[in-house]
């Protein structure tokens, strides 16, 4: 008998994306498996459910979920849901396990063989999988775009008639893979753009999408990438000069992005109120790590407050706020990571305990965490985490 995928309906408010699109159905429809798909799960991502029947799925309800053989989800399942599902099921979501020891351990204890998406490894097989890069993509573009629609000006450089309208400044900090596409979107909008990091490598990335670079180019800053390309955590003499010179720097923009979180531990703060004040009245920041405490000090949650005349936008799943690409992006990752697992002549999932992807994302099994960067079962990161500073921007865009 084929192996059952449910599709679940998100329960988290403020979580408008969907596991799964018609596309992806067809395919596992191909592989061998029976697709359901709880009602109205893809409404917010506009979605219908004729769509998903179009491509072979089936129509159900959530109790169904208690029945199916592997569970697609965005965020983790609550306690409640876990523990509704059969014995050993196959979950596949983003578990964001850090700072939720409570929760993991009950999801651990109802029996589920959890796969924590965020923990996809960096190499060339798993790229199509990437769900932290597809997500921060996404969240750098609608960063621009939450900026523009806020700012009382306009970005480009105009000239007409009645006289020239200079381009908006606007400066990027942070230039891993949200930080670069909010590069990309802003000069895209017309606008002049400078952008930070603390990875040696990020100089060309930025400057090839023809932004300026700001940074203490000095020896530390030169020996600050791991030999696996990850960000080391840089000293406090060396934050201290960086800071003075982002000070100096943020008071002439007009516009400020903020993507700097690191996993596991609270957001750093990048901009203080006294940064502010030195912005001039009507200027913009948008703080990506709101969630996480934020970079910027007064950014709230889920709101655009004024603090010293400078507007600062703190929504929380910017990705989410494209609802529609952003799940058919996360469908695809997902659809790639299930193939890669799928033994296509038994037509089921087939899990290699010894396969690299496995490895790094098996989260949940046999009522444990097993997932190797949390030590004695707690959901707690051990100092390897450090290594994973650079993708900070990624987690935010993908949560």
């Amino acid at each position: 008998m084929a192996e059952t995928i449910f599709i679940a309906r998100e329960t988290e408010k403020n979580e408008p994306r969907v596991a799964a699109s018609p596309e992806t159905v067809k395919k596992y429809v191909a592989l061998g498996y029976q697709v359901a798909v709880e009602k109205a799960a893809g409404r917010l991502s506009a979605i219908p459910d004729e769509d998903y029947e179009k491509a072979g799925a089936g129509i159900v309800a959530a109790a169904d979920g208690a029945k199916a053989d592997i569970i697609l989800k965005v965020r983790r399942p609550t306690a409640q849901e876990a523990a509704a599902y059969k014995k050993g099921a196959v979950v596949i979501a983003l578990f964001d396990p850090f700072g939720a020891e409570r929760e993991i351990e009950a999801i651990a204890r109802a029996g589920v063989t959890g796969f924590s998406m965020e923990f996809m490894p960096r190499i060339t097989r798993a790229q199509v999988m990437d769900v932290l890069s597809s997500q921060a993509n996404l969240a750098g573009y609608q960063a621009v775009i939450d900026a523009a629609s806020v700012y009382d000006r306009a970005v480009p450089m105009m000239m007409t008639a009645a006289g020239t309208v200079p381009a908006a400044k606007v400066f990027v900090m942070g230039a891993g893979v949200a930080g670069l596409q909010a590069i990309a979107t802003a000069r895209r909008l017309g606008a002049v753009v400078t952008a930070n990091d603390v990875r040696p490598a990020a100089k060309e990335q930025v400057a090839s999408l023809g932004a300026k670079f700001i940074a203490v180019e000095d020896d530390e800053f030169r020996a600050a990438e791991t030999a696996g390309g990850y960000a080391r955590e840089m000293s406090k003499d060396y934050q201290e000069k960086q800071a003075a010179l982002t000070a100096d720097h943020i008071a002439r923009q007009d516009i400020v992005i903020t993507t700097a979180l690191v996993p596991g531990r609270p957001a750093p703060r990048l901009i203080t109120r006294e940064m502010l004040k030195t912005m001039r009245p009507g200027s913009v920041v948008v703080d990506l790590a709101v969630e996480r405490g934020g970079n910027v000090e007064g950014a709230k949650v889920d709101e655009i407050v004024e603090v010293e005349g400078v507007k600062i936008v703190g929504y929380t799943n910017v990705a989410g706020r494209i609802a529609a690409t952003a799940s058919q992006l996360y469908a695809r990752n997902l659809y790639a990571f299930v193939e890669s697992m799928t033994d296509r002549q038994a037509k089921k999932l087939a899990v290699n305990d010894e396969d690299d992807l496995v490895k790094a994302t098996l989260l949940t099994r046999d009522g444990r965490i097993v997932h190797p960067a949390f030590a004695k079962g707690e959901a707690k990161p051990k100092a390897t985490t450090e290594e994973r500073a650079d993708r900070a921007e990624e987690r935010e865009g993908a949560q």
